[in-house]
């Protein structure tokens, strides 16, 4: 009896389905510690906090890092300076846990999980959760620090985009501010306040002594900060990092 030999692409159809399909294996996930807002561990999670005069000014802007997944936050705090275990500007006040399940991490040019494929792998894929952070912190140890153009935000929006989080690759400043806005979550009530009084307490004071122009021209700014984070990050991103 003649044996049945099977043409090649048939043969490829049985093999590589199973060389490329996923084993169920989540090693590379193993699971988190908790959040320990005393010791400001915080596994997986953007993190913010507010700024000197700035946040006085605008309350809703602020400072913000990633955190690897022992809970370390890493920060770009400066010119090529990224801090690690020690964020700028004093402990967090408001935090938002990322799914790791919702990141592409390929083990292979053809494990991609994302509509991007090879273009993922060309902007810098990674394998795991902090290796997606120790990439974009050797690219930033070598960037200019700009509050408008190159800041903290962009360092988290570096870092969703090799991981590809939520399917994406379209992070930037404003989108990474607007998620953290709208779900993140406060630490305790103390929290709100040391992000709120001082606003407070300038805009009151200013009302009182200079009147409502003052008030006019506080809001102007605000508006015209985020305006410019608006139009810079989606009308001119040759200038955006």
């Amino acid at each position: 009896m003649m044996m049945d030999l099977k043409r090649s692409y048939d043969v490829e159809k049985m093999v590589l389905p199973s060389l490329m399909e996923d084993d169920g294996d989540d090693h590379d996930l193993w699971p988190l510690n908790e959040i320990d807002t005393r010791k400001s561990k915080f596994p997986c999670c953007i993190v913010w906090t507010p700024l000197p005069v700035v946040s006085w000014l605008t309350p809703f802007i602020g400072h913000i890092g990633l955190c690897r997944e022992d809970g370390v936050i890493l920060d770009f705090a400066g010119s090529n300076f990224i801090n690690v275990d020690d964020f700028a500007f004093g402990p967090p006040a408001r935090y938002l846990q990322l799914d790791r399940t919702k990141c592409c991490l390929p083990r292979n040019l053809g494990g991609h999980t994302c509509k991007y494929g090879f273009r993922h792998t060309e902007y810098g894929s990674s394998v795991t959760w902090d290796d997606a952070l120790s990439m974009t912190t050797r690219s930033f140890e070598h960037k200019t620090y700009n509050l408008f153009t190159c800041n903290c935000h962009s360092y988290v929006a570096h870092c969703l985009n090799r991981l590809c989080y939520g399917g994406s690759m379209e992070w930037n400043m404003v989108n990474v501010f607007i998620l953290l806005m709208l779900k993140g979550k406060w630490i305790s009530p103390s929290s709100v306040v040391r992000s709120f009084l001082p606003c407070a307490l300038v805009t009151s004071l200013g009302v009182a002594f200079v009147g409502w122009p003052f008030l006019i021209g506080l809001s102007s700014f605000s508006i015209l900060l985020f305006a410019w984070f608006i139009i810079a990050t989606y009308c001119f991103k040759n200038i955006i990092c």
